[in-house]
């Protein structure tokens, strides 16, 4: 009774707070059934696999023996949806006895609601960044909804990308609007206009590959980006103005620049800077510089979204510096890219597709670890992809998996309304004082002491191991028939794995003889020390 008097006016407010957020999404979340999973057809995943397979006989590696499927599995629920898989999953998951388990898993999870979500904040990232902007001509939730919604309809990717780079309207109508208002600015008399340098920035980096901000200024020192062609690209967005009536492509409006010695002002037509052949003769600027974008025989275009899901799927892009791809070969040759990169052409840039290719994949399902104690041979065989790469969980994955852990049953768009919106109270409270990494997850980074004892000493960690019916370590204390099995729980819970017999013999150790309160309280230091172990906060 004490515990209900405390949390009711608690309780009341957060519902009402879920109502509000309901109602404000509620349009956007009725969504059709999940489409039914993709045939397994892993033909780029053969040519993928021949291709490490070679590399690694190359230099002489001996891959480990691959992860097992529950590791596997907490590597896909990571990256696909953010969080750990549930206590509820695990057990369905290993009962399931049908071949291609992790296959048809793998799309089972892309179909999921979360799936569509999760990507979706990964991707704005990319395309519009972190920043909420002007309120009143930009709308970055109304564009990360839009985008879920794209994803968990399995819509093309080039025809997405078209989509965003040619879109008019109101922000709020036409939510892909916001690709373009996320880069307005004001002028001296407060009047919104297009930053098209931003945007000419923003594109060849999401979309190709290439950082080309340099050559805003200058002819770049680094690579052979010309300031002509960078004034040429942002020519494609001189047309693109913002009314009342949103964003507008007005014809009569030339695009001009300053000379930096002259200071006279010139006329820049739009042109772009290799294969013009490939730029459609009709539409709009920004129609056509879309389908210059994404035309078919741009590998450019299909290499960089290969890279930036090769990224999040392993916490480390193949080509680390994922907006400055090298040029694509021209001697024939494939890379794994370039593999990856023609089956998503030649699969209608389903997006899903490459996932689970890369999903099925030696890589993805290799060990994280080796028997050797050669640190030096350790250091090639990641290199080489034959280890998976230890990678730091970005802040949303740390406390998605904490909140996933303190529940058995699976947090998710079938959760109780009052579930999803604590989640995001918690989500966003700890994303904040744990720090966001901003548009560049796949940068490395190095953890913190501040990040450290906001896991360990935060009211995140204390709220979630409490010992309650309410949280998956009360719930597992009360229900487990013996200490072998409560131990057992919460490592699946909270690690995705059984314990070692070492693991078992100390903590079940700790049980014997002890009173009801002494057990909660094992249960309760348990769950504190799995959150706070490097094994909790890595992908592995």
């Amino acid at each position: 009774m004490k515990f209900l008097r405390i949390a009711f006016p608690g309780l009341v407010v957060l519902a009402v707070v879920s109502l509000v957020t309901w109602a404000a999404r509620a349009p956007l979340n009725e969504r059709s059934g999940a489409p039914k999973p993709d045939s397994l057809d892993f033909s780029a995943t053969d040519e993928l696999n021949q291709a490490l397979q070679a590399a690694w006989d190359k230099e002489g590696l001996q891959a480990p023996e691959p992860a097992d499927d529950l590791q596997v599995l907490r590597r896909l629920s990571l990256a696909l949806h953010g969080t750990l898989p549930s206590l509820e999953e695990l057990r369905e998951f290993e009962a399931d006895a049908e071949p291609d388990k992790l296959a048809r898993w793998t799309q089972r999870m892309l179909a999921d609601v979360r799936f569509g979500d999760y990507f979706a904040e990964r991707l704005t990232r990319i395309y519009i960044g972190t920043d909420n902007g002007a309120f009143v001509i930009f709308r970055r939730g109304r564009f990360v909804e839009w985008l879920s919604e794209q994803l968990h309809n399995n819509e093309r990717y080039d025809e997405i990308v078209r989509t965003m780079i040619s879109a008019e309207g109101l922000w709020t109508d036409a939510p892909e609007v916001n690709f373009i208002t996320g880069a307005m600015i004001q002028d001296e008399d407060e009047k919104n206009y297009v930053d098209v340098n931003k945007l000419t920035g923003r594109v060849a980096r999401a979309f190709l590959g290439q950082r080309i901000d340099c050559a805003e200024c200058h002819d770049s020192k680094f690579d052979d980006w010309l300031q002509s062609e960078f004034q040429g690209l942002a020519a494609f967005f001189g047309q693109s103005e913002v009314s009342i009536a949103g964003v507008e492509e007005k014809s009569e409006t030339t695009y001009e620049v300053e000379d930096r010695d002259t200071l006279e002002k010139r006329v820049v037509e739009p042109q772009v800077p290799f294969h013009p052949e490939w730029l459609p003769k009709t539409g709009t600027r920004r129609e056509r510089l879309a389908g210059w974008v994404t035309h078919a025989e741009n590998r450019r275009f299909e290499r960089a979204i290969a890279n930036r899901v090769w990224g999040l799927m392993f916490g480390r892009a193949w080509f680390p510096k994922v907006d400055d791809l090298p040029d694509p070969s021209e001697d024939g040759s494939r890379d794994v890219l370039d593999i990856l990169g023609a089956d998503f052409r030649e699969h209608n840039y389903d997006l899903r597709r490459l996932i689970g290719q890369i999903a099925a994949s030696k890589a993805f399902r290799a060990s994280s670890h080796t028997s050797s104690d050669d640190a030096e041979l350790t250091e090639r065989l990641e290199k080489n992809w034959a280890l998976f790469p230890l990678t730091r969980l970005r802040p949303e994955q740390v406390i998605g998996s904490m909140l996933q852990a303190s529940s058995i049953r699976t947090i998710d768009q079938n959760s109780h309304l009052l579930v999803r919106t604590i989640r995001l109270l918690r989500e966003n409270d700890f994303i904040s004082e744990y720090g966001d990494l901003g548009e560049n997850e796949l940068d490395e980074h190095a953890g913190t002491i501040p990040q450290a004892l906001l896991r360990m000493n935060g009211k995140f960690a204390t709220e979630m191991t409490e010992v309650n019916l309410l949280n998956a370590s009360g719930r597992i204390e009360s229900m487990s028939s013996t200490s072998e099995k409560c131990v057992e729980s919460c490592f699946l819970v909270c690690l995705t794995r059984r314990p070692t017999k070492a693991e078992y013999a100390h903590f079940t150790k700790q049980f014997e003889g002890a009173t009801k309160e002494e057990r909660q309280a094992v249960v309760e230091d348990l769950f504190w020390s799995l959150y706070n172990s490097p094994e909790f906060s890595w992908d592995h």
